[in-house]
Formats: C-alpha cells, structure tokens, sequence
C-alpha cells in the first residue's frame, strides 16, 4: 500500500510521461492486460489513456486493472489513469 506521499512522488514523475497505452472501443482486452503487464514490468510506472470510443469508464476499469495486476493507483485525471507495481529490479526508489 502507497502512502500519501510516496503517491505524490508517483504523481510528480508521471506528469513528465507520454501515454504508453491507450485504450480503444475494445476495452480492456487479454492483449491489453498482456501490454500492461510487461510495461509494468519494464518500467513500473505506467500511463495509459481512456479514448472516448472505449466504451468504458477508468473509474470503472481501474479497481479490476489494480487487482488483476497487483498494481497500486497512483492517479486518474479524466481519461488518463496511472497505476505503479514495483519489481524485483525497482527503477523507482519510493521515499520512506
């Protein structure tokens, strides 16, 4: 579980990054989960975009993306949602 301010460390690097997955009117599919599974793993700070054909809502999506993917919300601003996993070879030194 993040605390509030490891979040807003999170917060602040993902406002320096391009959207690496955007999600289209398929919705969240096994290849999208595949995609954010491998760049979670690569990065473990990942943004993805909500396009409006998408057909879903990320308020909606999310709860089922963080379980799914053992992953931790960061943030969600209208259709651009961030979420963080760390990994064995952590990238990201999260502050105490």
């Amino acid at each position: 579980m993040l605390t509030g301010k490891q979040r807003s460390y999170l917060k602040s690097l993902s406002n320096g990054l391009h959207s690496t997955l955007i999600i289209g009117k398929e919705g969240v599919t096994k290849n999208t989960l595949k995609e954010l599974e491998d760049q979670l793993t690569a990065n473990e700070l990942v943004k993805m975009t909500f396009l409006d054909t998408a057909g879903v809502d990320p308020e909606d999506e999310v709860d089922q993306l963080l379980e799914l993917l053992d992953a931790e919300f960061v943030s969600h601003l209208g259709s651009k949602l961030v979420i963080y996993r760390s990994s064995k070879n952590a990238k990201i030194q999260l502050p105490k």
